[in-house]
C-alpha cells in the first residue's frame, strides 16, 4: 500500500515550549511518540524533518536525534529518497506483542496471588478504577487509555520486580495503536472497566484461577477487534 503523502496539521500536537529539566531531542520524540500512538499522526503518514522542527523551534540535530528514537522503537520508518514514513499496523507484530503480553501479565497475577498485593498498591488500584470510570462518563478516550495503562503498571508494579512493568509496557506499545481504534465505543471501555474489576477482586483474595481466567478473558479482547478494523480501517495495515 503507498505512503500517505498529504501534509500533516502538527499544530494539532499540544506544544507549549520545552522544559528545562530534559533534552530538547527527548522531549520532542515525546510528543511525536504520543501523537503517533493515539492515532494524531496515521500510520502510513509522511513525517517530515523540516516540519516538525519547525512545529517545535529546534533545530536539525534534536530532531533527528528525535527521528532515531522513533525509528528505533519501531514508529518510523525512513525509505531512501523518499522520506520518514509513520508504520503501519502489522497483523503478525501485534498477534506477537499479545502473545508477549499475556505471558508477562499472567505471570504478574501468579506472583501477587502467591505473595499478596500490598495494601498501598491495592488503594492505587481501586483510585485508578475510579478515575477510569470517571473517563468513561466524560467520553475521554485518551485519559482512559492512560488510566488503563497505569492499572496495568500498577499490578505490575506491585510485584516488586523493577523490569516487569517496562516489558510490559513495551508490548502494550504495539498494541497501543489498534486499542485507540477500538475507544471510540463507550460500551467497549464499559466492559474493561469491569474486567478490571474483577481482576483486582480475584488478585485481592487470591484466586490464582480465577484471576488469570479474568485476565486471560481481559487481554482476548484486543485481538478480537483485528478482523474488524481491518474492514473498517484497512489502510492503517500492512
Amino acid at each position: 500500500m503507498p505512503p500517505r503523502k498529504n501534509p500533516l496539521d502538527l499544530t494539532a500536537i499540544p506544544f507549549e515550549g520545552f522544559e528545562p529539566s530534559g533534552p530538547p531531542a527527548d522531549q520532542i520524540y515525546g510528543h511525536i511518540r504520543a501523537a503517533i500512538l493515539r492515532m494524531e499522526i496515521p500510520p502510513g503518514s509522511l513525517l517530515s524533518e523540516t516540519e516538525v522542527g519547525l512545529r517545535f523551534g529546534a533545530s536539525r540535530t534534536p530532531v533527528r536525534e528525535a527521528f532515531t528514537h522513533l525509528r528505533e522503537a519501531g514508529l518510523i520508518v525512513t525509505r531512501p529518497s523518499r522520506g520518514n514514513f509513520v508504520t503501519r499496523l502489522s497483523e503478525p507484530r501485534l498477534r506477537e506483542a499479545q502473545f508477549l503480553r499475556e505471558a508477562i501479565e499472567l505471570a504478574v497475577v501468579a506472583r501477587l496471588c502467591a505473595v499478596g498485593m500490598p495494601e498501598t498498591f491495592v488503594t492505587e488500584a481501586k483510585l485508578n478504577l475510579t478515575r477510569q470510570a470517571t473517563a468513561i462518563a466524560d467520553n475521554n478516550d485518551i485519559e482512559f487509555q492512560d488510566q488503563d495503562d497505569q492499572f496495568h503498571a500498577i499490578l505490575a508494579e506491585a510485584t516488586g520486580y523493577p523490569r516487569v512493568p517496562i516489558l510490559l509496557a513495551q508490548e502494550k506499545t504495539v498494541l497501543d495503536r489498534l486499542r485507540v481504534l477500538s475507544l471510540s465505543d463507550r460500551g467497549h471501555k464499559a466492559r474493561l472497566l469491569a474486567e478490571h474489576g474483577d481482576i483486582l477482586s480475584a488478585v485481592r483474595v487470591r484466586d490464582l484461577v480465577q484471576a488469570q481466567a479474568a485476565m486471560t478473558h481481559h487481554l482476548a479482547s484486543v485481538l478480537d477487534l483485528i478482523s474488524d478494523l481491518r474492514d473498517s480501517h484497512g489502510d492503517y495495515f500492512e
